[in-house]
Formats: structure tokens, sequence, C-alpha cells
């Protein structure tokens, strides 16, 4: 059974949702530079579909997408609770945080809208950084995933320093 630490409304996950970001635990991940190593023990509350629907009904309408930020150690039943949100809350997005390179193949990838894969590599930095391996994936409407990684990272602008007069 998975746990769950931690809860947030996030802006910043899923570009264009605001987003309720369900940290979990047991992340067998382990990633050097982790910044969230509190996340490697396996403490926290049962995380289940009614824990979920729990979840919801207290941030009600104000969120558009709930983004599982881990369970590595238990994908299918990542996948069983994304299923559970698309068919009980079918207005909501479903993201996955994943640290692995490759999403298993007993995973159904189609009851996700979002789905970021990659370790944590400190020099290469997080998602923020265009040097990342990290990527975050999109579910079109057509059913393949296209890459918005680039969504994350800033577009520097330089400006035209005028002369004074």
């Amino acid at each position: 059974m998975l746990k769950y630490v931690n809860t947030a409304v996030v802006f910043q996950e899923i570009p264009d949702e605001v987003t309720l970001s369900v940290n979990i635990s047991n992340c067998p991940c382990r990633c050097p530079g982790c910044h969230s190593r509190y996340l490697w023990d396996d403490e926290g509350e049962d995380l289940t579909p009614e824990t979920l629907d729990a979840l919801l009904q207290r941030y009600g309408k104000g969120i558009t997408c709930v983004c599982l930020m881990g369970g590595d150690a238990e994908p299918e039943y990542i996948n069983h609770l994304a299923r559970h949100l698309h068919r009980s809350y079918p207005q909501l997005k479903v993201a996955w945080y994943s640290g692995r390179t490759l999403i298993p193949g007993s995973v159904c990838k189609n009851d996700f809208d979002y789905i970021k894969v990659g370790p944590f590599i400190a020099h290469l930095g997080g998602l923020k950084d265009a040097r990342t391996n990290q990527r975050l994936y999109k579910r079109m409407a057509h059913g393949d995933f296209e890459d918005i990684t680039h969504r994350f990272w800033k577009k520097h602008k330089r400006e035209k320093v005028g002369q004074l007069l």
C-alpha cells in the first residue's frame, strides 16, 4: 500500500493547471541530491481512492489537476489511482511524477494526462533547467504524448539599451 506524507496546491508542477500535489513516500529511486529526501522513508497515511476522494472534497473546485508525486514502488497502484480519478472526476487532469526513466509496460499511460519521467541528476538540474534529463509529457487529443518540458524554461529576452540624450 502506498502512503502519502503531505499535499499542497501548486501552480508550477503542471503548466496551465492548478494542481493538488500529493507527495508519496517510500521512494525507491533515492536520487543523489534529492530535494525531498523525507519521501524516502515508508511513512505517512495510506493513499487509497477513498483518501483521494476526501482530499478532493476538501479542495473542491479550486483545482484542475491531481499530481501523484512518486509511487515508483508500486506503479500499477498509481495506475489504479489514476483510473479512479478519471472515472470519478472526469473534469480533472491526472499527472504522475515518476523518477524512473521508463514507465513500466504494465501501466496504461492513457490513464494519465501528464507524465514526468527521469531521475534527478544534480549536474543536469530539474525541469526548469534546459540541460535536464527529466521530461514532462502531455497526452494529446489523438492519444500520443508530446514533450512539453520546454514550457518550464524561461525565455531570456535581451533588452535593447538605448542611448541617453
